[in-house]
């Protein structure tokens, strides 16, 4: 059995939203920096790939009876780099309310502070309320996914989120591996030979460039991409490392990985290694009975049953490892699991899915290289605008 990747996604206490009522839950600290940290240092204990920590720009759905507030991604990523040496970061940025000047220099620091751990989740956002909040642009409704006008939106949402990673990429190359020079003695201290305009002229954005940061440690950090449906599935084969799908069983995953390979051929990429990671809520004990339990009793604190875009998973570590190698040999290379409630569900992640997957070799038992790249399997790739 060849070895898969495994992540987890932080949100809040859990994604659960009824979580943060747990007995063992830290509600009053989801706004300091120890909470976050403490998370990833158990995620590395793990030897987990990477997390990921998610962001929005409204509150979270669902009320009053659920976490509401949350600090900014890439600042609790970059606080909690330089206490962790080996978890890759992956903060979500949402590409339809930025720019990708401000978000290229944001994730090249934090793979500087990192060093060289960084990556970009990027989202787009289709909603009116999001728009209202940064007041640039102006959205319609678009519940009606079947209207053609609707459908011409959507493409044209995450038709500029490619073009907002392209933007970054070559920002990110917009300085060559050994532009600085550094040079006391006769005060030069950058080769402006080696720094390049990118001239980036789509129907979107008009950058010029170049970076003011430096090339960053990877070259490129990581760029992932959650997906649901045809548009998403393109921009992840077109533009992403990464992408996260959401099926519902190994014959959706296979679909789903199909339809992402296309993009990736069509694209030009075919050669290239595009991760397709699996996502699970999970909730996780010792027994089924009590992982059931516990999901009923969220569910009634919550005064609803909790759905989820993603398959939930309820049951012991070992059933878990043994639906992700399923999934596994249907193609998918990795898995991003979602702990419902945190601490319990991430420590049954780290501490009893990791142990059981490593008894069966689909598990590494330390890691191999100090960066996310290297840890994904994927080359630092060539700077586009050097020359021989």
């Amino acid at each position: 059995m060849t070895s898969l990747h495994l992540a987890v996604a932080l949100d809040g206490a859990g994604w659960h939203p009824a979580a943060w009522r747990e007995a063992d839950a830290r509600p009053a600290e989801l706004l300091s920096a120890r909470y976050w940290t403490d998370l990833a240092a158990e995620a590395e204990a793990g030897l987990l790939d990477f997390v990921t920590f998610e962001d929005s720009l409204g509150l979270q759905p669902g009320g009053p009876g659920r976490v509401q507030g949350r600090l900014d991604a890439v600042l609790i990523a970059a606080r909690v780099a330089p206490l962790t040496r080996h978890v890759g970061l992956i903060p979500t940025v949402i590409v339809t309310h930025t720019e990708p000047f401000h978000i290229s220099k944001a994730i090249a620091t934090l793979d500087y502070v990192s060093t060289g751990r960084a990556g970009v989740r990027v989202r787009v956002s289709a909603s009116q309320d999001d728009a209202a909040l940064i007041g640039r642009r102006s959205l319609p409704d678009l519940a009606d996914r079947n209207d053609p006008a609707v459908q011409q939106v959507v493409a044209d949402l995450f038709g500029e989120a490619a073009d907002y990673v392209e933007v970054v990429r070559r920002l990110w190359d917009s300085w060559e591996d050994d532009a600085e020079i550094r040079d006391v003695a006769t005060g030069r201290f950058v080769d402006r030979g080696k720094l390049h305009y990118i001239d980036f002229e789509g129907q979107w954005f008009s950058v010029k460039g170049p970076s003011i940061t430096p090339r960053p440690p990877q070259g490129q950090p990581v760029v992932a991409a959650l997906a649901h449906r045809s548009e998403p599935f393109r921009l992840v084969g077109k533009s992403a490392d990464v992408g996260f799908v959401t099926p519902r069983d190994a014959a959706q995953a296979a679909a789903i990985l199909a339809e992402i390979r296309a993009a990736q051929a069509e694209a030009g990429r075919a050669q290239q290694t595009v991760h397709v990671f699996g996502d699970l809520l999970v909730y996780l004990d010792a027994d089924p009975a009590s992982a059931a339990a516990r999901r009923d009793r969220l569910d009634q604190s919550a005064g609803r049953q909790y759905g989820s875009d993603a398959l939930s998973f309820t049951g012991t570590p070992a059933q878990l490892a043994d639906l992700l190698q399923e999934w596994h040999a249907a193609g998918l290379t990795g898995f991003r699991l979602r702990p419902a409630a945190i601490p319990h569900d991430l420590t049954q992640v780290t501490r009893g899915l990791v142990p059981e997957l490593q008894r069966r070799g689909a598990f590494r038992t330390q890691y191999e290289s100090s960066t996310l790249r290297g840890l994904l399997g994927l080359p630092r790739p060539a700077n586009r605008y050097a020359t021989v």
